[in-house]
């Protein structure tokens, strides 16, 4: 993994490799690098360094008009120069870029080594190129074939592009398992991993599937399947521009994308409010109301941030339609081995569409016949393909790799699939009407949080200095306490961890002293006065308590309070979790932390 780009046209391919791996940074930063075609042979410029160096290590001298380019996310060998992508073979004429895993790489290695190939990197990729440059060398065949003859002998997941030096006039890609999009231009032709590279320069693409692969050239593209069938792709335009990937005056991508949360939630929410009936439109679902009343259970199927708000969407599955639900970390799903209820709606989420784990729980739900829907932000993403219906989040591009606008659009979109499953059962039309309302106004609702942007900023610098933090929450604050968590430790690398406000007392509080902070969650609902409880036994042990909260509570219980407008309770959760994302990025920055780049992660994990 994980950002790749490659072109071929008749203008200077450096230029645009390096602005194209600028935009797909965020996927992944450890290292980068580009291949050139010069003399028959490869000019390969790559180091464990961010883009900006690397742009610097390219020089201005580069005439070559096709080239390949990668960021990487370690997963084969340690963030280092000799790990870094482009790799060739040993002769210098194959270069290859590859997100995901060679399953089996290191069979592939030890059958080459055999043969007296010495391998300059600890990476499954370098196998590819040896692989791909000994098959041009002994069939005197095509790249494509050779490509594909490869290909055959591989297992796992790949993105891959690969550059004959000999043969600079074209260029080969491939898909299965990890996203590659083709970029329709005027006498020139682009690929990348993500729209982000493309947009710039052309609205008309291409997305490969799975078992899928293209020849390029700078006026054409050929796409067929392994097997050698032509598949016959059609460009389709996207909305996306360049302006839409811009900072728009803020520091960072996270701020930013915080702040967008309002209109995201505008876009996600357009059209499918339906006052007459006080009920939600998803025709994306492609489900009648009888479809829809034979559901008999829900379970929503993410990682990491997406796993948490799928929680919040089956608590209101369960409020609102009465309807037994649950959530299930997807990298754990189809290792379980499954038991698949027909009468089961399972809801496959993911920000890029793209999550490996999560699309390998989809195949393994369709394999066994499962009602399987997506909650997807990418058009054309693999989910989206693979379920073939579903809702789309709407949320616009998000670059940070801390989830924001996405995450909140996933559970404003689950409170309208709870309501329309609601309301075609016993959910009454006063209650879907105030539902309706609610939802309405969420929008605004997030705009007064915002005001109260500088308390949560004093917040995070009081307690910048703490090692660790407790987030705390019950029922419906369970979920957004998980949520927090996640946001500071993946941006501020403080210790956090989230439990559920009951389980407190039994054995966790012994951790409570006056430096570890506790985040509670204080709705004001039914168990405001058990959470106000939870806030006293950690008081009682001096621990300091920062209360993100709509009720009135005891004056000087907690150190510090996060206010949230009120909404109706069951939609509490997508509330609260907005100054959850500030505290995290304001402590973050309090910290000097690099905060749309954390350390070992990347924005769409397409490997195991």
């Amino acid at each position: 993994m994980c950002g790749i780009v490659g072109y071929l046209g008749s203008r200077p391919a450096a230029p645009i490799l390096l602005e194209g791996l600028h935009r797909l940074e965020y996927r992944g930063y450890d290292s980068a690098g580009i291949a050139l075609p010069h003399r028959g042979r490869l000019r390969v410029t790559k180091a464990a360094v961010r883009v900006a160096e690397l742009r610097a290590l390219v020089g201005e001298d580069q005439p070559a008009v096709v080239g390949i380019g990668h960021t990487r996310w370690a997963t084969h060998g340690e963030p280092n120069d000799a790990n870094a992508h482009p790799h060739t073979d040993a002769t210098g004429r194959v270069a290859v870029v590859h997100n995901g895993i060679i399953e089996n790489a290191g069979q592939l290695r030890a059958r080459l080594a055999a043969t007296g190939v010495e391998f300059v990197s600890d990476t499954d990729t370098e196998a590819l190129a040896h692989l791909i440059a000994a098959r041009l060398a002994e069939e005197q065949g095509s790249l494509e074939d050779a490509v594909r003859s490869t290909l055959r002998e591989v297992e796992g997941a790949y993105g891959i592009v690969v550059l004959d030096a000999r043969n600079p006039g074209e260029l080969v890609v491939a898909r299965n398992g990890s996203p590659i999009v083709l970029g329709i231009g005027d006498g020139e032709m682009f690929i990348a991993s993500d729209l982000a590279a493309l947009v710039r320069h052309t609205q008309r693409v291409v997305y490969l599937d799975d078992g899928e692969l293209a020849t390029l050239r700078a006026d054409d593209y050929r796409t067929s399947t392994l097997q050698a069938r032509r598949t016959d792709k059609t460009p389709t335009e996207v909305e996306l521009t360049e302006a839409d990937y811009g900072l728009d005056g803020f520091a960072d991508y996270m701020r930013k994308e915080i702040g967008d949360q309002p209109e995201a939630m505008r876009r996600a929410l357009l059209g499918r409010l339906d006052s007459r009936f006080s009920t939600a439109h998803l025709g994306g679902l492609r489900l009648d109301p009888r479809e829809l009343r034979s559901i008999r259970r829900v379970k929503f199927l993410g990682c990491g941030s997406a796993y948490y708000a799928g929680q919040i969407g089956a608590n209101l599955v369960e409020e609102l339609a009465r309807l037994p639900a649950d959530a299930e970390p997807a990298s754990e799903f189809r290792y379980r081995d499954p038991v698949v209820d027909p009468e089961t709606l399972y809801v496959a989420v993911s920000q890029s569409g793209e999550t490996a784990d999560t699309l390998a729980a989809v195949q393994e739900l369709t394999r066994k016949g499962g009602r399987v829907i997506g909650a997807v932000n990418v058009v054309g993403s693999a989910i989206a393909r693979e379920c073939g219906s579903g809702v789309f989040l709407h949320a616009g591009p998000e670059v940070s790799v801390a989830s924001t606008k996405a995450v909140t659009n996933m559970s404003t979109c689950f409170a309208m699939l709870a309501l329309l499953l609601g309301r075609v059962r016993d959910l009454s039309v006063a209650d879907g009407r105030r539902i309706v309302a609610a939802l309405d106004a969420l929008p605004r609702r997030v705009e007064e949080v915002f005001e109260t942007e500088e308390v949560v900023a004093d917040a995070a610098r009081r307690f910048a200095g703490a090692r660790h933090m407790f987030f705390v929450g019950r029922v419906r604050g369970w979920p957004v306490a998980r949520e927090g968590a996640q946001k500071l430790k993946e941006i501020s690398y403080v210790h956090a961890e989230a439990y559920q406000a009951g389980e407190l007392k039994h054995g966790p509080i012994a951790l409570i002293d006056s430096g570890m902070p506790s985040v509670v969650i204080v709705p004001d609902d039914e168990l405001l006065v058990k959470n106000i409880g939870t806030m006293e036994q950690i008081k009682a042990r001096g621990g300091p308590v920062i209360a993100v909260t709509n009720a009135t509570l005891p004056e000087g219980l907690a150190d510090a309070e996060l206010r949230v407008p009120r909404t109706e309770p069951e939609l509490d959760p997508i509330l609260f979790g907005i100054p959850l994302q500030l505290l995290a990025y304001h402590l973050a920055t309090e910290l000097g932390r690099d905060i749309d780049k954390p350390r070992n992660l990347a924005k769409s994990v397409t490997v195991e």
